[in-house]
């Protein structure tokens, strides 16, 4: 991976997936006790999983942000003399809430769990499921 990509991390249930192969390859090691040549051949396994889902579900993925956290007051470092000036940050803090005791328990389009920290907030209010990427409707307040 270049140093000009993102770095990327597993979301949703290809997360799980790529957890269960770990853990049934462990298990597997330990019982027939393969660990020298048995543990590169789970590496390799892992990594061709990882590549066909990064071909074949590109949105199995997440970019993963780097780098340092941008205080208020501070501006971009200008990485390029083409790029446009550097743009001050205000000092007010935004935040917004997301209303999680909103959300629906499942999606109304796939039956996936709903949890806060893992759907896509699209607003302070509005939320696309992990799994499918539905708008989940909201519940009245």
């Amino acid at each position: 991976m270049s140093d000009r990509e993102a770095r990327r991390k597993l979301i949703g249930p290809w997360r799980n997936i790529h957890g269960a192969v770990w853990s049934i390859g462990l298990g597997i090691l330990a019982i027939k006790g393969w660990w020298w040549p048995g543990i590169l051949i789970l590496i390799g396994i892992s990594g061709v999983i990882e590549g066909l889902l990064r071909l074949y579900v590109p949105e199995a993925f997440e970019k993963e942000t780097t780098g340092k956290p941008i205080t208020p007051g501070m501006s971009m470092p200008q990485s390029n003399p083409m790029m446009a000036p550097p743009v001050e940050v205000s000092s007010k803090p935004t935040f917004q809430e997301h209303r999680v005791e909103l959300l629906p328990q499942v999606c109304p389009s796939c039956n996936g769990p709903i949890r806060g920290h893992e759907v896509k907030w699209t607003g302070p209010q509005s939320a696309n499921c992990p799994y499918c990427g539905t708008n989940l409707p909201m519940s009245k307040a």
